[in-house]
């Protein structure tokens, strides 16, 4: 049975977390819900680690939050991508794709 491993490489789940806010505004939760569909259910973030990420990346303006009603009709915290965090986003994307083109040369090896 092939183990089912969801913890990220160190340093991914900012990067995830900036490209699931570059559409629209989400909250915590809508966070964690959008990163398991598109990953088709692969990638499970946890709580414990999503809100620490939240509160480093907004402390590092790369997000803005502001209190709001959820769609259950809760009180919920809204997170929005700045301009400086599109600007990491890029950055991240840039290195991430050098770092799987790499790693796949690697398991592409005889």
């Amino acid at each position: 049975m092939p183990r089912r491993d969801t913890d990220l490489v160190q340093g991914t789940l900012d990067m995830l977390i900036l490209k699931a806010l570059t559409r629209e505004t989400r909250h915590g939760y809508g966070l964690m819900r959008w990163i398991r569909q598109v990953s088709d259910d692969e990638l499970r973030i946890k709580e414990g680690a999503l809100y620490p990420a939240l509160h480093r990346l907004e402390a590092r303006g790369w997000v803005g939050g502001e209190w709001g009603l959820s769609e259950e009709n809760r009180q919920a915290k809204f997170y929005t991508l700045t301009a400086d965090g599109r600007r990491q986003l890029r950055e991240d994307t840039a290195v991430w794709s050098r770092y799987v083109s790499a790693v796949a040369k690697v398991l592409a090896a005889a």
